[in-house]
């Protein structure tokens, strides 16, 4: 199983714990290696990186860890990096041909969690999605995360303003290549995010969830959220 990370924004909200995001150290090691040695651990043994904002010394890093680590890892530069992130993952078309996870790198997730996606079965012609329908746990800031409005074993709207949704989405996608179909017809309508893909997906009938239960997972995207995943991570409980 092959791993898309998109590592190429600016990361601002986190700059007060380094200058580049993916390289932000959390309990020893750089925020990024955290992901993927968990993507590891469900069952990745390959990883395409997009990276963007400061490349070279994302992929100078990469290679050092990788080196060590015996981890595989293609790199992908996305120089319209400061777009939304569906842009990286369109990037990353010439390098994936089969299914694969798409996550992010400042998501750190249970290990279960990514071998919970990789089960998806294969002959799934679409995108499914990691949801956490456990709204009432406010381990993620209500009012960053992406919200998903469920039908059955699909997704029907996905935005972080929605008012009406049953579940958040966790970061993490089991993709075939129409996703890439779908990131090409939602940026030409000028929707360039995952979640607009996701939503031109819902409406073609191939836009799947999968809940992860009570797995934990949090998005490390500010100060406090960082503050969360060290002590969640200290305890063992992340």
């Amino acid at each position: 199983m092959k791993c898309l990370i998109v590592a190429a924004g600016q990361g601002s909200r986190l700059r007060d714990k380094g200058p580049l995001k993916p390289l932000v150290t959390i309990r020893g090691r750089p925020l990024i290696a955290e992901v993927i040695d968990r993507a590891r651990r469900g069952g990745v043994d390959e990883f395409v990186i997009i990276n963007g904002y400061r490349g070279g010394e994302l992929r100078e890093a990469l290679d050092g860890m990788a080196e060590c680590d015996g981890v595989r890892v293609t790199h992908v530069a996305n120089p319209a990096w400061d777009r939304a992130n569906g842009v990286s993952v369109l990037a990353a078309r010439p390098f994936l041909d089969g299914p694969f996870l798409l996550t992010m790198c400042d998501h750190v997730l249970d290990p279960q969690i990514n071998r919970l996606m990789a089960s998806v079965p294969v002959g799934r012609d679409g995108v499914t999605l990691g949801i956490d329908s456990n709204v009432e746990r406010m381990l993620n800031d209500p009012d960053d995360v992406t919200r998903v409005l469920c039908r059955d074993d699909r997704i029907a709207r996905i935005g972080k303003s929605l008012t009406d949704y049953n579940a958040f989405d966790t970061g993490i996608f089991h993709c075939t290549p129409v996703m890439f179909d779908a990131l090409e017809s939602s940026q030409a309508e000028g929707e360039d995010s995952i979640s607009g893909a996701m939503n031109t997906l819902a409406r073609w009938h191939k836009a799947y969830v999968l809940d992860i239960g009570e797995r934990l997972w949090i998005d490390v995207d500010d100060p406090v959220a960082y503050d969360k995943a060290e002590r969640l991570m200290a305890q063992g409980q992340l």
